[in-house]
């Protein structure tokens, strides 16, 4: 009968000739752990500021329509009360999309600044990293060239 050849012995040869540096992937790990952690703080920042605005507004809304809900001896009374609290609220609600608006964009730059910083480093990380891959695989071929 044939034996077959045992491939362990040269995947295992094979492998070592191409030495695999962890440490590459370590720091990416750090830098996608370090991305999101600043991410986050983005987006919880953001999402504190919008529900105290939102509950600003709420509390805003609710002292202006005491007013409205008063009892009037006269019938036009209830309609002026009606026509200034819509006109209140108007203005308010004008104030307060400006300062979501806020909100909005000081995420968006701050969430560019943030990606623009992990694509450039991230650049040079891999610009690093096949330098020195290059490096080592070029020496392990003339080292299985030298055999």
């Amino acid at each position: 009968m044939t034996n077959s050849p045992d491939f362990t012995a040269v995947f295992k040869d094979m492998m070592g000739s191409f030495p695999v540096d962890t440490k590459v992937m370590d720091d990416a790990f750090k830098s996608q752990s370090s991305l999101t952690e600043k991410m986050s703080a983005v987006a919880l920042d953001a999402a504190n500021k919008s529900t105290a605005l939102s509950a600003k507004w709420t509390t805003e809304t609710l002292g202006k329509f005491q007013s409205v809900s008063t009892a009037k001896s006269e019938p036009a009374d209830y309609a002026k009360s009606m026509s200034d609290f819509a006109t209140a609220s108007a203005e308010a609600a004008s104030g307060h999309m400006a300062a979501f608006a806020e909100i909005a964009k000081k995420v968006q730059t701050q969430t560019m600044e943030l990606v623009m910083a992990a694509g450039k480093d991230a650049s040079e990380e891999m610009t690093t990293a096949a330098k020195k891959a290059t490096t080592e695989a070029t020496a392990a071929v003339k080292k299985a060239a030298a055999k």
